[in-house]
């Protein structure tokens, strides 16, 4: 054996060392892979988990909230003129004008602040809104103008019910500048929720014209809500190319202006959670350090055996980070398997866990056991799986490895064969 080993010798020797028997070594390195999937699980459910929040909640703002594009009116011209020019837009998928504003709603268990909703009816009815809407009790589709639809929480607040007729009092200017109290009925058609009571705690939805009779132009906000083809992609672009059409007067604004504060935070947060997350991969990975330092110990007799026979000293370190290779490649291939199962199995998991706690809790009291609180979090988990993430996370483990095992495969082309032969 003259010169340099080419690689394949190189990962056979690895390939040796990891898959034979265990007296010889390969127990080591697979402590070293069990310990590396092991880490690997967690931050793939995390990322998982982390993903679908984020999504499920940007999603829910924007087909219920704020929608893909809003367009203000700053000297009330009015959107009828513009909203021929926008729907003829091919990505444009639908457009509705909007009046919000806030007002104190009561029912016969009590008053509450609420965020008057009058919208364009048919907003409801889009298959983006239908896909996040749930209607908790009667009907999410206003047909007169006495008529409101509220959001869960609010309607437990103030114990209002399909039926029922609740008082809102909102302000009204008059002519000389005061404020005068008007207090309106609505009889309650619907109670709806997004599935996230953040956005939906105060919604009092009414329709586009009972808001512009019961909301005073200074005390509200108007503006068109646009709907696009891809808003994640396209939504910059699109409000680019809404300046020239619309002229002075008018503003657009994409859903990540809308919404920039939020959503940064929930980018941060993913990100710190990754950040975490890779450092115990990085702690796992140092395990691939002992266990090849360990292995060199156990070799070291085909070390000099090879050296003696002309072996060079970096084509041993070669063999010993090609067996830190393959172990990171086994920990991440079975960790971020086992991670991908358990993240897209998350919601019938936390579906057990509850059913189990509750069980027992059921022993001792009567409150029921939720993980997932819906007044922080989304009641049902949706899966999204960044697979370019997903790789990233796997090279960076197996690039953590090979680094981790530097160190003791260059001490293991550093040995003296005619030392150690002379022990043997």
């Amino acid at each position: 054996m003259k010169g340099k080993l080419s690689i394949s010798p190189h990962l056979f020797i690895a390939f040796r060392y990891l898959l034979g028997r265990a007296r010889e070594g390969g127990r080591y390195l697979w402590g070293a892979a069990t310990g590396i999937a092991v880490s690997l699980v967690p931050i793939i459910v995390t990322l998982i988990v982390a993903d679908g929040m984020i999504r499920g909640i940007t999603d829910r703002y924007l087909e219920l909230g704020t929608g893909h594009v809003r367009i203000y009116d700053f000297l009330n011209m009015g959107f009828d003129e513009i909203k021929p020019i926008i729907e003829v837009k091919d990505e444009v998928k639908g457009s509705w004008v909007e009046r919000d504003g806030m007002a104190v709603i009561a029912g016969k268990k009590g008053k509450a602040g609420a965020t008057i909703r009058a919208v364009e009816e048919s907003f409801w009815q889009y298959p983006g809104a239908l896909k996040f809407l749930t209607v908790v009790d009667g009907q999410a589709e206003i047909t007169a103008d006495n008529e409101a639809i509220l959001g869960e929480a609010l309607a437990q607040a103030t114990g209002a019910e399909v039926g029922d007729t609740v008082r809102l009092m909102t302000v009204r200017v008059t002519e000389d500048g005061r404020n005068i109290p008007r207090i309106t009925p609505f009889k309650v058609k619907g109670i709806v929720s997004a599935g996230y009571r953040e956005l939906d705690a105060l919604w009092c939805i009414v329709s586009y014209r009972a808001g512009q009779r019961i909301l005073s132009d200074g005390l509200s906000s108007s503006f068109l809500i646009v709907k696009i083809t891809n808003p994640y992609k396209d939504s910059d672009a699109f409000v680019n190319g809404l300046f020239p059409p619309l002229g002075p007067g008018y503003g657009a604004y994409t859903w990540k202006e809308l919404q920039q504060t939020q959503y940064s935070s929930y980018e941060s947060t993913r990100q710190i959670l990754i950040f975490i997350m890779a450092l115990i991969v990085m702690v796992a990975a140092v395990n691939v350090s002992s266990a090849t330092a360990m292995l060199a110990l156990e070799r070291q007799r085909d070390i000099s055996v090879l050296k003696a026979g002309g072996v060079s000293p970096a084509s041993i370190c070669r063999i010993f980070v090609g067996g830190a290779f393959l172990t990171g490649i086994i920990g991440a291939v079975i960790g971020i398997s086992v991670g991908l199962l358990v993240g897209v199995s998350i919601n019938q998991i936390i579906g057990a866990i509850e059913t189990i706690l509750n069980f027992f809790s059921g022993i001792f009291n009567e409150n029921k056991v939720k993980i997932l609180n819906p007044s922080y979090y989304l009641e049902t988990v949706p899966i999204v799986i960044d697979w370019l993430a997903v790789f990233l996370i796997g090279l960076f483990t197996v690039l953590c490895s090979m680094l981790a095992s530097w160190l003791p495969s260059l001490r293991a082309g550093r040995l003296k064969p005619l030392e150690i032969l002379r022990k043997y």
